[in-house]
């Protein structure tokens, strides 16, 4: 006989939102809840197995023992088990053992919203609660303005198991990074930080992409309530949090969501779809309304519990086509013949309609590195309904540039300027990401050419053109003060090369860069828009110079931009102005401060009448060597 008692946290509008797909919020339903029936306080449990013939709680109260709390399924047809287990408590371990109705085959799972697991590689879940008082209602009450799209923002990309290891190579703690971390990040003057993904996953090698807990933060780093301080903590400093969501595949680790109650439950059972041939993982059946459920009540989960403001949503082209890395026929066409997987387009489009509908002064942000239409654009218009998108092919062309020697640059400008040619087709977000440091790829500083001084002049460069280009801005750790090596997930970035000058000053250029951005309206009011960016000379390939304007909604404060793309100085260097005034030099790639050479445009220059780039006005400055030099109206 089972200890269970009958009871049941859904009502039938519940099951009929589940099955249609819209129950967005099945966190509050299904799962692991303490609750109290007839005044005994214990532990509610539901799960989704259709295919199930029978499911028991299994855990450390049971001794691990089939049979001893059954859960019983409901007589509505939607797969449901669920039951009450009394006296039980938080902290208990547990998992559901399924005794499957096809051959009799039987697993044993952790729970798919479980809200705390076992510190891998243990794989039980744990009952918990979500109980926090948070302290950030300054921070969610303003948040929209922070994170309009007319706004900095300025993101700081951060694997916690290596941003910083304590002694003897442990991990930091969520709340030990609460105090480095939120420092961190406040004195560099970053607008948001990123988390590669927190959700549990068993494999440290995956770096976090494959989930297996997708409703509980890893406890790798501590107890949920640890994750909300370190969440709360950025708020109070004013600091953004974006977390990395994955939606396009999971492991098949015998305790996750594969093969869940003996068949192809979360994932799609044609092995053409349900299968990633690259990370050899499952991929999510987008067609099947309870796992859309799934999914987007996931996305919900951590933007109301945890205060998220914003999720960067991984791997979106491999979701978006059907022949993602498969040959001939290792894939089938849509029914209109074509390579567009309608399943996954008609997901990402609800996905992105129920964040923002529900929660103010948020975004999201996609990882697409294709073509792909309208990403960014809003889903009234045919787009997919997400706030931002990477710009990788910016990402590509940039770094294939700099990596070139100087003395080729001019035969070769068109890698940079090529960009605006599409810049304004998306919300773009410009990266520099862990993909781009790893796997023989070497770390930003060494992949630009030259001497010691040049590599790091050529690096201020990139970032001062990075962040005068249109676009938001994202920059992995290690990267903002010229980390050598490539990013090892396995250790701490190396924090000892801030003792050298040439470090320091990386450091020191982009905490400026971030103030600059910031307090530069031309720099993000119109940062997704043709009308904040003008070019003034994109073509002079002699000197491998370019220059252009920077567009706010108030023309005084437009800036005015200069990129020297060689080590070599050029004095008395004319571009066209629009208009009449005076100039002022406030930031140069170049300053002393940032172990620079110190070349520069000191005092107020002179506009003159004197007609140049097919403009009616001029100025002479002199350009320092591989720097970025910005001017403002005076």
């Amino acid at each position: 006989m089972s200890n269970v008692i009958t009871h049941s946290l859904f009502t039938d509008f519940d099951i009929d939102l589940f099955k249609a797909g819209k129950h967005f919020k099945l966190y509050e339903k299904l799962g692991a809840h303490l609750v109290e029936v007839n005044g005994i306080k214990g532990v509610y449990f539901a799960v989704w197995a259709p295919t199930a013939q029978s499911v028991s709680v299994v855990g450390d109260f049971n001794y691990w023992t089939q049979g001893e709390h059954l859960l019983q399924v409901r007589w509505d047809s939607s797969g449901i088990w669920e039951g009450f287990i009394p006296n039980l408590d938080k902290g208990a371990l547990y998992k559901y053992k399924i005794q499957s109705n096809i051959d009799g085959i039987v697993t044993e799972k952790a729970d798919p919203f479980s809200l705390y697991c076992e510190k891998p590689p243990h794989t039980a879940s744990v009952v918990w609660d979500l109980d926090y008082k948070w302290k950030d209602d300054n921070w969610m009450q303003s948040r929209q303005e922070h994170n309009a799209l007319d706004k900095p923002y300025s993101v700081y990309e951060v694997h916690l198991g290596s941003w910083k290891r304590g002694d003897h190579n442990r991990f930091l703690t969520y709340l030990e990074l609460a105090d480095d971390l939120v420092a961190y990040v406040r004195e560099t003057g970053f607008t948001h930080v990123e988390f590669m993904p927190v959700m549990e996953y068993p494999y440290d090698p995956s770096w976090g992409y494959q989930l297996v807990g997708y409703f509980a933060p890893t406890s790798r780093f501590g107890k949920p309530q640890d994750f909300m301080v370190l969440v709360d903590k950025l708020h109070q400093a004013g600091i953004g949090v974006i977390l990395d969501w994955v939606p396009s595949h999971f492991p098949d680790d015998a305790h996750g969501l594969g093969f869940f109650d003996g068949s192809h439950l979360y994932e799609h059972p044609d092995r053409r779809k349900g299968y990633h041939p690259d990370w050899k993982s499952l991929v999510f059946n987008y067609g099947r309304n309870e796992v859309r459920a799934f999914l987007i009540s996931n996305a919900v989960f951590w933007l109301q519990h945890y205060h998220v403001d914003g999720l960067r949503v991984d791997a979106v082209a491999s979701m978006l086509y059907l022949d993602y890395s498969r040959n001939d026929g290792e894939w089938e066409p849509n029914i209109y013949g074509g390579r567009e997987n309608l399943e996954t387009i008609s997901f990402l489009k609800e996905f992105n309609e129920v964040i923002y509908a529900n929660f103010q002064g948020v975004q999201t942000i996609a990882e697409e590195s294709t073509s792909f239409p309208m990403v960014s654009r809003p889903t009234f218009t045919g787009g997919l309904g997400f706030g931002m998108k990477w710009m990788m092919g910016w990402m590509h062309d940039t770094l294939k540039y700099f990596q070139k020697e100087t003395v080729y640059r001019k035969y070769h400008q068109n890698d940079l300027t090529f960009s605006m040619t599409y810049a304004f087709t998306e919300n773009f977000m410009l990266p520099f990401s862990h993909d781009e440091v790893v796997y023989g790829k070497q770390s930003i500083i060494y992949k630009m050419p030259g001497d010691e001084w040049q590599k790091f002049a050529n690096l201020r460069l990139l970032y001062g053109y990075m962040f005068t280009h249109p676009g938001t801005k994202l920059l992995f750790m290690g990267s903002e003060f010229g980390q050598t090596a490539e990013w090892n997930f396995e250790n701490s970035l190396d924090w000892h090369l801030l003792q050298y000058d040439y470090h320091s000053g990386i450091k020191k250029i982009i905490t400026d860069l971030n103030h600059l951005y910031k307090t530069q309206p031309a720099l993000y009011e119109k940062q997704f828009s043709g009308e904040g960016f003008e070019w003034i000379n994109y073509s002079d390939h002699q000197n491998a110079v370019i220059s252009y304007i920077r567009k706010g909604n108030n023309t005084q404060e437009d800036l005015i931009v200069v990129c020297n793309l060689t080590p070599v100085v050029r004095e008395k260097y004319r571009i066209g102005i629009p208009q009449k005034g005076k100039l002022k030099e406030i930031f140069n790639s170049d300053a002393t401060l940032y172990s620079g050479s110190g070349v520069g445009n000191p005092g107020i220059l002179k506009i003159e009448s004197s007609p140049y780039d097919g403009r009616y006005f001029s100025v002479e400055l002199t350009l320092p060597p591989l720097s970025v030099t910005v001017y403002s109206l005076v």
